[in-house]
């Protein structure tokens, strides 16, 4: 079990007391799917968490079979609890079991930002959808908590880096993925104190997943030394601010046919 999934198994049962934001970028993005005048048979939903989307995904086109994948086995157990009349598949992005060309519709919310090979991920993405089958997903950007981010006052990397909207673009294309379309969204939440956010993020899961990162080197002094620099982000009304930037995507399959060694979709 690699530190992704050992993060959010932790955090499982009271994800969704913490999510909030999460839960909100979930909805937006269900709202863009529903843009496209489609029936799918065949959803996948790749980060499913505790099954939120996936969720709505099911009540908007019920009669679609949903395979929820998540690298959590504790994530999908909550999930199954909210709907389960679907499919759930523990799973890494970058590894599918999934058949090719078999999936009509691609969501993933707020997954992307745990993955270390983005052009592996987009290309699974591009090999299990129909032609003329869709992607939608969101993710975080890179002025993502930022005042966290220069709040640290040394070279460790305390937060992690998020991909640009041009460089998930560019991937995009290189998985033959068509007709890339982005924008971003921003969110600032706010808190009486910085530890309050730490909390937020220990609560849903969060981790730091940059190389460089150290726990060790990190001490008492630091850490006061970045509350004391949080300080300066204080607005008129007393709060400290937390910024995220939100990556809204979606693409088409550019496959004119992907029919040969086909695998079985997995169901359970």
């Amino acid at each position: 079990m690699n530190k992704t999934s050992q993060a959010f198994d932790q955090v499982a049962n009271i994800y969704d007391q913490w999510s909030n934001l999460q839960t909100t970028i979930a909805e937006e993005l269900l709202e863009r799917v529903q843009w496209l005048k489609i029936n799918p048979q065949n959803i996948l939903d790749i980060g499913t968490g505790t099954g939120n989307l996936a969720k709505g995904l099911s009540r908007h086109y019920e009669d679609a079979n949903i395979y929820a994948i998540d690298i959590a086995p504790q994530m999908l157990k909550q999930a199954y609890q909210q709907i389960p009349t679907q499919h759930f598949i523990c799973a890494d992005a970058v590894q599918l079991p999934i058949a090719n060309a078999s999936i009509d519709l691609l969501v993933s919310n707020l997954m992307l930002q745990w993955c270390d090979d983005i052009p592996t991920v987009f290309a699974e993405f591009s090999r299990v959808l129909k032609p003329k089958g869709a992607i939608f997903f969101s993710t975080f950007g890179p002025d993502t908590l930022r005042e966290l981010r220069r709040s640290w006052d040394d070279e460790v990397a305390h937060v992690n880096s998020f991909l640009d909207m041009h460089n998930i673009g560019d991937a995009l294309l290189e998985a033959n993925l068509a007709d890339p379309v982005m924008d971003v969204d921003w969110f600032e939440l706010t808190y009486k104190k910085a530890k309050h956010l730490l909390l937020d993020l220990k609560n849903i899961g969060s981790h730091n997943n940059a190389k460089q990162y150290r726990r060790g080197l990190l001490g008492k002094n630091k850490f006061k030394t970045m509350l004391a620099n949080y300080e300066k982000y204080r607005n008129s009304e007393g709060l400290l601010p937390a910024t995220y930037e939100v990556i809204y995507g979606h693409a088409l399959s550019n496959q004119l046919s992907s029919t040969d060694n086909i695998i079985p979709i997995h169901q359970i």
